[in-house]
């Protein structure tokens, strides 16, 4: 059974004036104001997100003003009792795309193999690093939120890469962190189509294998509420399913896993069963072992004011536009409460599901059945519906026994036996 330590609880920030625009028109006494009633819910860490076109608007001018506010960003944190952990590369945030203009139009460029283009990148994120690195409740950077999305479709104008080209910059990218800020939590951090998406190119491997910690983004929007419903067992363990399959990749069995976005988008999630979704997900989550922490989308909601956001978007918060809690974040406050009190072990997984994902493994060819739908995906949650709290490995581990006595893993189920 895992050692008991209470799992960090956080938020991702969404200002409530102006949302990530505010670093046009930076306001610390609003920001402040924001982060008390952050601090108010119990969490310990604020995930932030600096723009990348107001950070780097030139590929050789990194404002210093942005910067310094960052800083100011980060101070006000710490005298509240929040960590900060920092994206670099926004990147995209709720349906916007933030690139700055020396990467589009006339400037077109690719954002992961250009030299000119994956030079400054290193240099920002460095250059955020550096000027945090000092500071003691600065966790440490993540690459950027999502960007995996300008590598393949859907994206209306992707930039194509392969995945050997998608590890490199990964590498390059998390190396820039490091050298900016030595020994702080760095990571990178992808939407699921890394894992449910055949032929992209990030990869599981990528996810579970490079970095501090793996990141897990866990969006029921996805086709799975729609297809299982609010509370159906693969919706309110679709988080603990997304924490598990991404073990299956990982050389360390104990390898930490961040839960670095989820949150209850209505009507996907009706707003009168948020909270109960959110209680649900939080004690799935944390039913896995070696769980880092849950950091909620978002901390507050999107003002109305502000247009063409998809409606979804605009209440994800825990709490409101004017920063009231709501009743989700009032669930996720009783909880923090909870596990804080009592923190949990969960006892190892004892039955794994066996994920054929085809001959190369590492680039996660058949990721399809992983989806909602799909086969591996569905066996896993009739698993779970029966109490069978499976774990995953991949089929050339089902031949490795001290990786799955590391594990915990004692009983090996085929997909095509569960029924």
């Amino acid at each position: 059974m895992t050692a008991s330590r209470a799992p960090r609880f956080g938020v991702n920030y969404t200002p409530t004036r102006g949302w990530f625009h505010h670093w046009l028109d930076f306001d610390l006494d609003e920001v402040r104001a924001d982060l008390d009633s952050v601090a108010d819910l119990g969490m310990d860490h604020v995930r932030v997100f600096p723009l990348w076109p107001v950070f780097q608007p030139n590929r050789t001018l990194i404002r210093t003003r942005a910067v310094e506010q960052l800083v100011q960003l980060v101070d006000a944190a710490r005298e509240r009792g929040l960590d900060v952990a920092v994206d670099g590369l926004q990147g995209h945030l709720s349906s916007f795309d933030f690139q700055p203009a020396w990467t589009l139009s006339w400037h077109r460029r690719n954002l992961f193999t250009d030299p000119d283009v994956t030079t400054a990148q290193a240099r920002l994120l460095q250059t955020l690093a550096r000027a945090l690195a000092e500071r003691p409740n600065f966790l440490g950077m993540t690459v950027g939120n999502e960007i995996n999305q300008f590598s393949g479709a859907p994206h209306p104008d992707p930039d194509l890469i392969a995945p050997a080209q998608a590890e490199e910059w990964l590498r390059r990218m998390l190396r820039a962190c490091e050298e900016g800020a030595p020994g702080r939590l760095h990571l990178h951090a992808e939407y699921d189509a890394a894992w449910y998406q055949d032929g992209h190119p990030f990869t599981p491997a990528q996810a579970a294998r490079l970095g501090a910690v793996t990141a897990v983004h866990s969006w029921v929007f996805n086709g799975t509420a729609q297809r299982y419903g609010a509370t159906g067992t693969a919706t309110t363990h679709h988080a603990a399913y997304l924490i598990e399959l991404s073990k299956a990749w990982a050389r360390d069995p104990h390898r930490p896993v961040w839960l670095q976005e989820v949150g209850a988008p209505a009507p996907c999630v009706p707003a009168e069963g948020a909270a109960d979704f959110a209680t649900a997900t939080v004690a799935g989550a944390l039913d896995c072992e070696d769980v880092w922490g849950v950091t909620w989308w978002c901390s507050h909601d999107v003002d109305r004011a502000l247009a063409d956001f998809p409606d979804l978007e605009y209440s994800l918060g825990l709490l409101t536009n004017d920063r009231r809690p709501k009743p989700a974040g009032r669930a996720i406050a009783r909880a923090i409460e909870q596990y804080r009190d009592k923190p949990p072990a969960p006892a190892p997984r004892h039955t794994a599901l066996v994920l054929d994902a085809g001959p190369d493994e590492d680039g996660g060819p058949q990721r399809a059945a992983c989806a909602p739908g799909g086969a591996f995906f569905e066996a896993f949650a009739r698993l779970t519906a029966d109490g069978a709290r499976p774990a995953v490995v991949l089929a050339r581990q089902a031949q490795d026994r001290a990786q799955l006595a590391a594990r915990g893993i004692t009983e090996l189920v085929a997909v095509r036996d569960v029924h």
